[in-house]
């Protein structure tokens, strides 16, 4: 993203690291508790850069990592450090540096998967950390070189089949595995045993051979892969729902409950499948996406001819022509034609754009009228759609504020209710001579909803679903914990240029307050030309409109936050703002006057100066983007302030915000100034979150240091698609209230799921010590609790 400066013409720069020393620098890595959290993250920051010795911090958040460069003499303790912070270090050698491989795992589908491998590979040497993606089946495992072997092997000792899918050379938009093929005949063959098991049972009025061998058929047809997989974990002493399943199965068969062990086992396989199958509806979401851009393009080639050939294939500058009706494969610049083009698939805007020479278009929009060539920007890989579907779902691997909890509990709850059942089984025969088979049959029970699937799996999905209905908006959610956390916003700082106003600001008024009119502007122009401001580009243009043939400037710079100087044939030159001319000693009360006229008008003022006084005023405004008032509207009805932060002058400021209906402008602020108003809206919050929304390098301070930094106009910016908290693809103000209220949506939603899962639960619990709950009856209960959350975490693919 070409970031720009409110203040002045010229643009800051971000402090520049501090010098490493020539010595060759250590790392130290410390894999993190809880790294998806900002929190974490500042802590950490906060205590390490500002020791002696530190060269360089590298926090990777979905890594659950940090990385220390500090010089080894003198000496560095990142060791004492980082436990200081409740991360403890662990130091390693460049040479044996961790690596980062996605692994493709067909058969991880749930939580359940999930935790049989953490506990398997989270203690294994050369292992340094596990990003799960359940949604895609994919684990990213940062290890020591020649580990992967034995992660392999690791997982395949649990009955998981692992593919390689990349080892960090992957790209952007892999495609997501379709779920495996179900092989219906078992558990059709389950069903109708089971079913005829429980017959036989009524008819006869009680035991038979028969329903022995009708529940034999039902629990191996069905329930096999449920015992494989039990065992597995069992035997890498995990209590996941299929050990817990087939304990309660197999306690029910000992007890002689043969019809109904056959009839659980058959029903909870069969929610499984109906589980795996309501979670592609979440992938098919992420994959619609994926199927945006066409396969092919057609290229022309150098005798001149056009040819269809693999998306992937086409390299940088190859000329690709669209035809009317067709979606555009990559990412370009138009050369030659005109035409409109719809491109709501990426920036969720709903009216065509007109597109024209030197316009860019983007893979997976379609060409809707004209047909027209464009020059190739970017690979198939990196185009702004596969950036998109990288970022989505690099997110999903993020765990939210919710999940965190989530998984925390399962921590306790799912061991807590095996040794509850233990002791119902063994305790009332005992103590009080109850009867073992009905004691050991609750406890049976107990067994079957022990498993907490329902509560976590209702995070992801929930989380997942927000991520791809925020995609398809054309907003651009980096993790789970904004998506989550949005509904928590309580002030809003906007930048003025460029995200209020549409940063393209005409020349309204010029004072030349020395003789020559048109060497005014010849300097003016050529000095203004060569920064990348909106009003410096503003005042190039109303010089070259003039006809002035532009002049070379030598030694130029830029002042953040002020203006530029230069020297034109040997004289030296400053074109910026009013805070620029105080600073030369060049203001005057004349001048003084002049320039609050224009301010008071809402114009921004640029003085041209030489080295005894200042040669000409010029007057710039900009307009207000249609969309600003209803946006910042929408904000107040969702009761959230708002205050926008701008380099131009107090009354330009005031005069912008009060025709968006802002609460509150602040003007004459620098880079620093605007991080230091974040700051202090973070220090004296009353527990409610902070945004900033910018578009220019000038903000990155500011939207960096908020609670939720939202980036305007992020389509084909590879800087904004990478580093902001939420990027809105195009400069529509109105996404943000969208995401807002898609942010408290979805936090609702996962109440909702928490409160079904833990509910049904507690419901079933009472039932149990009632003797009032059955086997089936507790399947029922705990798949159907997953089905519900699944369904309702669904609902917001359609919002």
């Amino acid at each position: 993203m070409r970031k720009r400066s409110d203040g002045g013409c010229g643009c800051s720069s971000l402090p520049q690291p501090r010098e490493s020393s020539p010595a060759e620098p250590h790392r130290a890595q410390s894999p993190i508790d809880s790294p998806d959290c900002p929190t974490d993250a500042a802590l950490l920051r906060n205590n390490l850069e500002p020791l002696d010795g530190v060269t360089g911090l590298d926090l990777s958040v979905p890594r659950q990592r940090s990385d220390v460069s500090d010089r080894p003499n003198p000496p560095f303790s990142a060791d004492a450090a980082l436990p200081a912070t409740g991360a403890p270090a662990q130091r390693i050698d460049e040479t044996t540096a961790a690596v980062r491989t996605t692994l493709t795992i067909a058969g991880m589908d749930c939580p359940t998967e999930e935790a049989l491998i953490r506990s398997k590979l989270a203690g294994m040497a050369g292992v340094a950390a596990l990003d799960f993606n359940l949604v895609q089946r994919r684990l990213s495992v940062m290890h020591r070189p020649g580990a992967l072997d034995a992660v392999l092997g690791a997982l395949q000792a649990i009955g998981l089949e692992a593919k390689i899918e990349s080892d960090g050379t992957e790209s952007a938009a892999a495609p997501i595995k379709s779920a495996p093929k179900t092989h219906w005949w078992p558990m059709a063959l389950a069903g109708v045993t089971a079913t005829l098991a429980e017959g036989v049972y009524w008819l006869n009025g009680g035991d038979h051979w028969a329903v022995l061998v009708l529940a034999l058929v039902s629990i191996l047809s069905g329930g096999l892969s449920t015992y494989k997989k039990g065992w597995i974990a069992l035997r890498h002493r995990n209590l996941n729902i299929n050990a817990l399943m087939s304990i309660a199965v197999t306690g029910a068969m000992l007890i002689g409950h043969w019809p109904e062990a056959a009839m659980v086992m058959f029903l909870f396989a069969l929610a499984e499948v109906i589980e795996a199958k309501s979670l592609d509806r979440a992938r098919n979401a992420i994959r619609g996406l994926m199927e945006l851009a066409p396969d092919t393009a057609t290229v022309r080639q150098p005798d001149g001819s056009w040819v269809a050939v693999p998306a992937k294939t086409v390299p940088l500058a190859a000329v690709v022509r669209v035809r009317p009706g067709e979606r555009i494969a990559l990412d370009g610049v138009v050369i030659r034609g005109r035409s409109t083009v719809n491109q709501a698939p990426i920036t969720g805007e709903s009216l065509p754009v007109d597109k024209a020479e030197g316009d860019s278009v983007f893979a997976g929009t379609i060409n809707e009228a004209g047909s027209f060539e464009y020059r190739v920007t970017a690979e198939a890989n990196h185009s702004t759609l596969a950036r998109i579907i990288h970022a989505v779902e690099s997110a999903q691997g993020s765990r939210a504020p919710t999940q965190r909890f989530v998984d925390q509990f399962a921590r306790i709850y799912t061991p807590a209710v095996f040794a509850v059942a233990l002791l119902v089984a063994i305790a009332p025969p005992l103590a009080f001579g109850g009867a073992w088979m009905d004691w050991i049959y609750k406890a049976l029970v107990l067994l079957v909803i022990a498993c907490p699937c329902a509560l976590v799996i209702s995070t992801p999905v929930t989380i997942v679903s927000g991520l791809a209905a925020a995609a398809r908006k054309g907003i651009l959610v980096k993790g789970g914990v904004y998506l989550e956390e949005g509904c928590k916003l309580a002030t809003l700082a906007l930048d003025k240029t460029g995200t209020i106003t549409y940063g393209k600001p005409a020349q309204t008024d010029f004072v030349a307050l020395s003789d020559d009119a048109n060497r005014i502007h010849i300097l003016s122009g050529s000095l203004a030309a060569r920064s990348d401001h909106p009003v410096s580009l503003a005042i190039a243009r109303a010089a070259t409109d003039l006809g002035w043939v532009l002049r070379e400037v030598a030694d130029f710079a830029a002042i953040p936050g002020r203006g530029v100087r230069g020297s034109i044939d040997d004289h030296p030159y400053h074109l910026g703002n009013h805070r620029l001319i105080e600073e030369l000693g060049l203001c005057s009360p004349d001048i003084e006057r002049r320039l609050d006229t224009l301010e008071r008008q809402g114009k921004t003022a640029v003085l041209l100066a030489n080295q005894t006084g200042v040669l000409a005023i010029f007057a710039v405004a900009d307009t207000v983007r249609e969309t600003s008032r209803q946006a910042i509207a929408d904000l107040h009805s969702l009761g959230v302030r708002t205050l926008m932060l701008t380099g131009d002058n107090l009354h330009t400021a005031e005069a912008i915000a009060g025709a968006v209906g802002i609460d509150e402008a602040r003007g004459n602020l620098l880079p620093e100034d605007k991080l230091a108003t974040i700051e202090s809206l973070l220090a004296n919050g009353k527990g409610g979150k902070v945004g900033m929304v910018g578009d220019g390098i000038n903000d990155a301070p500011a939207l960096a240091r908020a609670d939720i930094g939202f980036a305007m106009g992020a389509a084909g910016t590879d800087t904004a698609i990478e580093t902001a908290d939420v990027a809105l693809m195009d400069d529509d103000l109105r996404k943000i209230p969208a995401f807002l209220r898609l942010s408290r949506a979805t936090a609702a939603v996962l109440t909702q799921n928490i409160a079904l899962a833990l509910g049904i639960k507690a419901v079933f619990l009472m039932l149990t010590f009632t003797g009032q709950a059955t086997m089936w009856m507790a399947v029922f209960a705990d798949m159907g609790a997953s089905l519900l959350v699944v369904g309702n975490g669904l609902r917001l693919l359609r919002r």
